[in-house]
Parts: C-alpha cells; structure tokens; sequence
C-alpha cells in the first residue's frame, strides 16, 4: 500500500525513507533529492516526523569533526611575540 507523503509531486513515505537511507538528513534536503515540500508545503512536518531525530551520516560526520576544528582553531591562535631586549613598553 502506498502512503503518499507530498500530493504535490506523488512522493511516497517509502521513497523519503530511502532518500533519507541515502544520506538526506532534514527535509531541505528531501527536497532537494525529489521535490517534496518544494510546493504547498504541507508535507513538511510529515517528512520531519519521518526523519525523526535518528541516525545521520551526515550529522555523525560533522559531529566527528568538531574536535578536529577545535584543534586547528586553538593552533591558529596568534602566538605571543618576544619582546626586543632595550624596547619600553608603552603605560
């Protein structure tokens, strides 16, 4: 039996459930891969539902890389200069 999910362009649950199989993690990104939404709008929250908050390659891949770019951000910091030996500083 076929659910539609977005009557607009006939896209069923099935076919956003395997979208989402395929790394598409928020419904922007449902639409991008086959319309759904793009229209009234309607069928927004009803791909949202279908996502729920499960796993996503996408969101896992960022979520490993945060602590790469703290690393780089913290090497990144301005190092302090040495002062020159006979130079005053300003009070």
């Amino acid at each position: 039996m076929r659910v539609y999910v977005c009557s607009c362009f006939g896209i069923t649950e099935a076919q956003v459930k395997q979208h989402a199989e395929d790394g598409a993690c928020t419904p922007r990104q449902i639409a991008s891969a086959c319309k759904a939404g793009t229209d009234c709008g309607s069928c927004v929250r009803r791909i949202q539902a279908l996502l729920g908050r499960g796993a996503c390659p996408r969101r896992e891949l960022a979520d490993q890389g945060k602590p790469v770019l703290a690393r780089i951000l913290a090497k990144s910091q301005v190092p302090e200069v040495p002062k020159e030996p006979g130079i005053a500083e300003a009070a």
